[in-house]
């Protein structure tokens, strides 16, 4: 889990904003969030922190290694700390739920032995 302390690490300051949107991805582990999601989460808290605010957090956090970004199925960008391991994802196509699996077999079968 990164701590507030390390957020100084990647040069980034401790705004209010940034410590938002990190406690949110930190509450979450098991999700893929969206901007809007966060934005909806922040609105039932009355956070006060705009949608454009928000892209410009997970731009930054994005750039500095501690979320990863993801479009799966959808051209909506979704994001979920990185958390320095490697897993894959499997989407439901339906609903668009997101599992998180890892898989010996797939990882030999996709290895790439040029």
């Amino acid at each position: 889990m990164l701590q507030h302390a390390d957020l100084k690490k990647t040069g980034l300051k401790n705004t209010l904003p940034r410590l938002k949107v990190l406690n949110i991805f930190e509450n979450n582990k098991d999700k893929h969030l969206s901007a809007e999601d966060i934005f909806k989460i922040m609105l039932k808290t009355d956070e006060g922190i705009g949608l454009a605010t928000i892209y410009r957090v997970l731009t930054q956090f994005e750039q500095s290694g501690i979320l990863l970004r993801h479009h799966f199925e959808s051209d909506k960008a979704v994001f979920e700390l990185n958390q320095k391991d490697h897993h894959d994802h499997i989407v439901c196509l339906q609903c668009g739920y997101i599992t998180e699996f890892v898989d010996d077999e797939i990882e030999k079968k996709t290895k790439n032995d040029c």
